[in-house]
């Protein structure tokens, strides 16, 4: 059965966007597929928040030059307080990296296009859990993912497993072949010197083929043979803080992966992983069905998953395609709202609603009370998905706080009936528009708005 256009124009902003702005709902109703599918652009990416990171190089660098001076404050016994030294790094760097991008994703026009983004940065996740990392997030967003969202996915993969800010989540750019130069001269050094499986692990488990492939042990630990020598350009050298392969610390040979076998030499190998692990059937699979379960239902519709998972392998890989499969598939329309917004998304959601922008990082901080910390996810696996993660008890009243707050903050005395249908439009009930027609204030009707069960999902 056919939508309702109006209800499609409240699905398409809702579900596959970040909510409705005002105005966003008028602009969607006369053709919202073709809505969605005008925020698909293969030759540009992503949009880049409006203040860019510096590059990752820079970062490092900056990073490195703080622990230069952590050491020789040690050595010449000079007051130096580490900790509140790498809080204002962080504070500064990263801080102002998620502003930005959450200034991006409250003012945007293209709102699937940002949805379709957040997803692949939670996919190829990288936390700021670790110092050294915590600056480097936003470079690695801005260099690794968003120019990559609508093109093809092995190249997203290599540009995410070789970005400095990857090599160093995941302890690569320190993993070195047990039979190579580098591991003898290591060791005359008294240093250790070892293969770390961090990376290829992962690439493995999370960002292609998944745990459901049948791949064993034996085949991560070939994988991270491969991947030996993929490091960071030290201080000293003309690549400082970039990428850098060392053949000294690769581990050359043979492989065998998943029942095939390498034969490349140096870097080559592991890019040759990677492109067979992007073309598997089972990276079709894990991929359309996270990317279902994100967009539609904790538990999607398989339909929705095979039609997903026929496009990317006959277009090898093509996002932009697989995307327009989405917003065309009769499956990503159901009428029911099932998917439960995690914190961010509730955030971004609400300033879209009241139209308004945030404008220092104290205005995001209330994610570390609603348990998602800015870049810092829990693990390489990224935020969760599955509603009872963010539905407890006590995280809905932090929200309802905060609601209350935006509400007393935004709404400069304009009418919370006209913002629901703003906001919701065909999805706004009659009970929720009633309550909020009846709130004994104005503020306490935007406030109601927001906690409305037609708010909280998508």
């Amino acid at each position: 059965m056919a939508l309702d256009r109006n209800l499609a124009a409240a699905i398409a902003v809702t579900r596959f966007g970040l909510g409705a702005k005002p105005g966003e709902l008028i602009a969607a109703q006369g053709d919202p597929r073709g809505w969605l599918q005008a925020q698909i652009r293969p030759a540009q990416g992503a949009d880049q928040p409006e203040t860019p990171a510096p590059d990752a190089a820079a970062r490092l660098i900056e990073f490195r030059d703080y622990q230069r001076r952590k050491r020789a404050a040690e050595m010449a016994h000079q007051d130096f307080d580490p900790v509140k030294e790498i809080r204002k790094m962080i504070l500064a760097d990263a801080g102002a990296d998620f502003l930005a991008r959450t200034q991006l994703a409250a003012t945007t026009d293209a709102g699937f296009r940002e949805r379709w983004t957040l997803f692949w940065c939670n996919h190829f996740t990288v936390s700021a859990t670790k110092a050294q990392v915590a600056t480097l997030v936003g470079p690695f967003e801005a260099e690794a993912i968003r120019p990559h969202v609508f093109g093809r996915f092995e190249d997203m993969l290599v540009a995410s497993s070789s970005h400095p800010a990857m090599l160093l989540y995941l302890d690569q750019a320190q993993s070195v072949g047990p039979d190579t130069m580098a591991a003898t001269f290591m060791s005359r050094g008294g240093k250790h010197a070892g293969l770390n499986e961090n990376l290829a692990r992962e690439i493995m488990e999370l960002h292609t083929v998944g745990v459901e492939a049948g791949y064993t042990q034996a085949d991560v630990t070939e994988f991270a043979r491969a991947m030996t020598g993929w490091s960071i350009g030290a201080l000293q050298e003309a690549d400082a803080g970039k990428f850098r392969f060392r053949p000294a610390a690769h581990e050359g040979g043979q492989r065998t992966i998943m029942g095939k076998t390498y034969s490349q030499p140096g870097e080559a190998q592991a890019l040759a992983v990677m492109k067979d692990l992007a073309a598997s059937p089972h990276t079709a699979h894990h991929v359309s069905l996270k990317l279902a379960r994100h967009f539609v239902a904790d538990d999607p519709p398989p339909a929705l998953v095979a039609r997903l998972q026929r496009t990317f392998q006959g277009t090898h890989g093509d996002l932009a395609e697989v995307a327009k499969t989405l917003v065309l598939a009769p499956e990503a329309w159901s009428p029911e709202a099932q998917k439960f917004k995690t914190p961010y998304e509730f955030l971004v959601s609400a300033w879209r609603a009241a139209g308004v922008t945030p404008k220092a990082l104290p205005q995001v901080a209330i994610l570390n009370a609603l348990g998602q910390k800015p870049y810092s996810a829990p693990s390489p696996k990224g935020w969760p998905e599955e509603a009872e993660v963010w539905c407890a008890p006590d995280a809905v009243i932090k929200r309802m706080a905060w609601a209350q707050n935006l509400a007393a903050q935004s709404l400069n005395g304009r009418d919370p009936v006209q913002m629901a249908g703003d906001a919701l439009g065909a999805r706004l009930t009659p009970l929720v528009a009633t309550a909020i027609r009846r709130s004994e204030t104005r503020e306490e009707g935007l406030a109601i708005l927001l906690m409305s069960p037609e708010f909280q999902r998508r």
